[in-house]
């Protein structure tokens, strides 16, 4: 009994050595992790406004509530845009947003394509008219390739902003009429520009962009974009923002005068 206390006696510097070693060690390998970054979620609005969105667009919930978050959200996007160094695009100057097409492609005739009637953004889904224009391009054989470059036609930033919501997933079948889409908030405007029908995006809520900036490729995604009776196209509207309210305005004459990219 006396020689066990003794070897506990012995052993115990070593003991407190070894669990100071060790404390030593954990401390060293702490500090050689990668720091944990901050929650940006709550630093940047955008993905607020997605997530708003989203619900807006699938009927989960109510207008006002709905109009009055957006209310809340504008000065933060705002702020958020200028933060960063964003710079506003002058007033009329707008970039055609399919690459290497021009307003012969424009669906419609003079702009008939533009029907505001019946559309409510806060019908979400299930909104009515078609307050947007068509912009088709060449693909006779539906296989989202230019039929003479044989390459994916590029989706560009009519104006600078930030990115504000997207779906970047869509399968046929789904009832998401707008498939993969993009919505970008143009700041001095108070307006969302929505990109939609594309094949793959390249950017994502919090995304800073300029005019003539690549956002995506034009596609067949969507309810109705994707059957074969539908030629390839985007689908882009113009949404300015009065009292937390989205409404259409037409695209038309910016269309017609873009800036060439």
């Amino acid at each position: 009994m006396f020689e066990t206390r003794a070897s506990i006696i012995l052993l115990a510097p070593f003991a407190i050595a070894a669990c100071v070693h060790t404390a030593r060690s954990l401390n060293t390998f702490a500090s050689n992790r990668p720091k944990v970054q901050p929650n940006v979620e709550s630093e940047n609005p955008c993905l607020e406004f997605d997530r708003l969105n989203t619900q807006v667009r699938d009927g989960l919930i109510d207008r006002e509530p709905a109009r009055n978050r957006i209310k809340s959200l504008l000065p933060r996007l705002k702020a958020y845009f200028y933060a960063r160094g964003g710079i506003d695009s002058p007033k009329d100057d707008w970039v055609f947003p399919v690459q290497g097409y021009n307003q012969s492609s424009i669906g419609g005739v003079e702009g008939s394509g533009y029907v505001s009637k019946g559309y409510d953004y806060f019908d979400g889904n299930k909104h009515l008219g078609h307050p947007a224009h068509d912009i088709f391009i060449n693909d006779k054989n539906q296989d989202g390739l230019d039929d003479n470059t044989h390459k994916p036609v590029n989706v560009l930033a009519m104006k600078s902003g930030v990115v504000v919501a997207t779906a970047n997933e869509w399968l046929v079948g789904s009832e998401l009429r707008g498939g993969k889409y993009v919505y970008v908030f143009e700041p001095s405007t108070n307006s969302l520009i929505y990109y939609a029908h594309n094949n793959e995006l390249f950017v994502r809520p919090g995304d800073m962009v300029k005019a003539g900036s690549v956002l995506a490729i034009v596609g067949r995604s969507g309810k109705y974009a994707n059957p074969s009776r539908s030629p390839t196209h985007l689908h882009v509207g113009w949404l300015v923002i009065e009292n937390g309210y989205p409404k259409p305005r037409d695209l038309y004459q910016a269309l017609l005068r873009p800036r060439k990219y």
